[in-house]
């Protein structure tokens, strides 16, 4: 793959497709089913960098995971549960996921080790203080290596009380889950009182279903003002991962972009423990067909002669969905208004500021006014040849890349950043061209 990808316009296709496994999920049920002691097996894992950091850093801990990328499996075996107590060093990258889970569950080792969790240039400009303050509430001893507020982080492990703890709206969901699944291994639980509302809910939810599959219940009280969790072990399943809603909104928007075509995602429907399906709803309220299932999702594009309308929507609950649907935005025929989106900020990247800069390649006027982001399409609707600057973010060359199914010139500068999360993305966006009718 070069260094620029052209991305060549297809014409009306009909594709079904079954996506590789969500990478939100597999990273929790990889630390979960390593604090099984009574082991797990995982199926249908994503082999991607940000779950290959995950794996390696758990197996760098202690936990004997096995292997098995062939068939996307991964075994925790039974009593795995034994963190080193040697010193480890964790280097993460920008792995988001594996540096918060792992920040806590580096906590819970008794035997006094450290551990040094470390991150790339762009890992260590996201925050990660809000975080940090929660665990030493709860009996947790963590240092800053440099910048206080950011990694690179020292966790002198001595395990975890537990008990009250207070917390105010967080800049990352990802804060909240990495507290949650560490809760049952607190000496005396954990019960987190909620000052705000909860940013990406969705994403807590999932944790807190995939901990309930593992055998931890918890009890939610209304509208997610607290949440408590008994000291409890987790036990050893099979499970298998479902496919990445968040992949899946690629192709999704790839059908209502293009005219008259249609794509069905299989393994995904009404069932799934991701928030980011919702995603099908807001392509269907902009004016795609929309077909759910128990266990798919299909799009349909409209004919050529009408356009998607432009909406306001927040999306806080599913920021991901941010670039997708601003490429999608291109193709309306009024302004789309993204909301409540200010984590963006946060990201692989500063995603509004890439966001805005990229779509103006394009022709778009976009306006950021606080946490909102506004998109008017191109004057007449002529979006401009562009190459794009993808930042090492995966989600800006994947969603950039869907424009070009439609309108052409469009390249893709970097494209091997989508390894990170979906290393097949390309080849699997040329079947949609394989399937043109």
């Amino acid at each position: 793959m070069s260094e620029s990808l052209p991305i060549q316009p297809i014409g009306r296709f009909c594709s079904a497709l079954r996506l590789p496994g969500s990478k939100s999920l597999t990273n929790r049920a990889l630390l979960l089913a390593a604090l099984s002691s009574q082991g797990a097996t995982l199926t249908g894992v994503l082999f991607a960098d940000d779950t290959r950091v995950m794996i390696d850093a758990l197996n760098a801990m202690g936990f004997a995971l096995v292997i098995d990328e062939g068939s996307q499996r991964v075994v925790s075996p039974r009593c795995a549960r034994t963190m080193s107590a040697e010193h480890v060093q964790l280097q993460l990258g920008n792995a988001g996921t594996a540096f918060r889970f792992l920040t806590a569950a580096c906590c819970l080792n008794r035997g006094g080790s450290q551990y040094i969790l470390d991150g790339n240039d762009r890992m260590r400009q996201r925050p990660i203080g809000q975080l940090v303050d929660a665990l030493r509430q709860i009996g947790a001893k963590i240092d800053y290596l440099g910048s206080t507020g950011f990694p690179p982080l020292c966790v002198h492990s001595t395990g975890l009380k537990g008990g009250d703890l207070r917390m105010p709206t967080t800049l990352s969901s990802q804060f909240i889950s990495a507290l949650l699944m560490v809760g049952p291994a607190c000496e005396q639980g954990l019960r987190i009182h909620f000052d705000g509302p909860i940013t990406s809910r969705p994403y807590v939810q999932m944790t807190l279903e995939l901990m309930k599959k593992f055998g931890v219940t918890t009890n939610v009280t209304p509208e997610f003002s607290s949440i408590q969790i008994q000291p409890a072990a987790y036990r050893g399943i099979d499970y298998s991962i479902e496919p990445d809603a968040s992949n899946a909104s690629y192709f999704l928007a790839a059908a209502a972009i293009v005219p008259a075509s249609k794509c069905t995602i299989q393994g995904l429907g009404r069932g799934s423990l991701q928030g980011d399906v919702g995603f099908a709803d807001v392509l269907h309220t902009m004016g795609a067909g929309l077909l759910y299932g128990d266990d798919f999702i299909t799009v349909m594009g409209l004919p050529a002669t009408q356009r998607l309308r432009g909406i306001d929507v927040d999306l806080n609950t599913m920021p991901d969905m941010s670039q997708t649907l601003a490429a999608v935005a291109l193709f309306a025929d009024q302004p789309t208004a993204l909301r409540n989106i200010g984590n963006l900020r946060v990201k692989e990247t500063d995603r509004l500021f890439a966001l805005k800069t990229e779509l103006g390649k394009l022709g778009a006027a976009v306006k950021i006014d606080g946490d909102d982001l506004t998109i008017e399409p191109p004057p007449s609707h002529a979006i401009r040849p562009a190459v794009i600057d993808t930042y090492d973010d995966h989600r800006m060359a994947m969603s950039f890349a869907i424009i070009g199914l439609r309108s052409p010139g469009i390249r893709i500068n970097d494209p091997h950043c989508v390894r990170k999360t979906f290393p097949d993305y390309f080849e699997y966006l040329g079947k949609l061209g394989e399937a043109s009718l």
